[in-house]
């Protein structure tokens, strides 16, 4: 579950990005978000400099503003992660993230999907059920896929608070449910 300060600047990098006129792919934004995620947790010290308060928000923006330049990263991201930096919320990034992919969903008319099977799927197998989830969404789905060896084989979709169960695990449960009625 996301906070409400997390949602809250989600909600506003979104509302910058997909304005009209704004000359970036939301798509671009996440991935340059992601990458600057990495970039922190990629170095407990630099984490640990932009969490302080000891360091001055402009010497947090002078450190960023140089590791993020050779990353190419859209003006809109280097700004926003600047505000962050600020705000003293960078560590919030993460759920930032997690907020802004689920809005721009929303706002694109997508719905959000996991599929979890006991194996790794093929290509052809996972373009098959993202089809049947879209069908069943009536909406286009954005899947992620997922292993879970306790699933013995098949598959279990999740769309929002739907759960269809074709696992040979639930299938058992079933039987046992039924079963243990008669």
């Amino acid at each position: 579950m996301l906070s409400a300060l997390s949602t809250r600047y989600a909600k506003a990098l979104v509302d910058v990005v997909t304005e009209p006129g704004s000359g970036v792919d939301p798509g671009r934004v996440l991935t340059e978000l992601r990458q600057v995620q990495e970039l922190l947790a990629g170095s407990s010290a630099l984490r640990a400099a932009l969490l302080s308060p000891a360091v001055s928000p402009s010497r947090k923006r002078n450190v960023m503003g140089k590791l993020m330049a050779p990353m190419g990263v859209h003006d809109k991201v280097r700004n926003f992660v600047f505000v962050l930096l600020d705000h003293r919320r960078v560590g919030e990034l993460a759920s930032i993230i997690e907020g802004f992919e689920t809005l721009v969903d929303e706002r694109l008319g997508y719905t959000r999907a996991s599929i979890s099977s006991a194996r790794e799927l093929a290509a052809d197998q996972k373009a098959t059920l993202e089809a049947q989830v879209t069908r069943l969404a009536g909406r286009k789905a954005r899947v992620r896929f997922a292993i879970d060896p306790a699933l013995i084989a098949g598959v279990v979709a999740r769309v929002g608070s739907t759960v269809y169960d074709g696992s040979v695990r639930g299938q058992l449960e079933k039987l046992r449910m039924r079963l243990g009625r008669s």
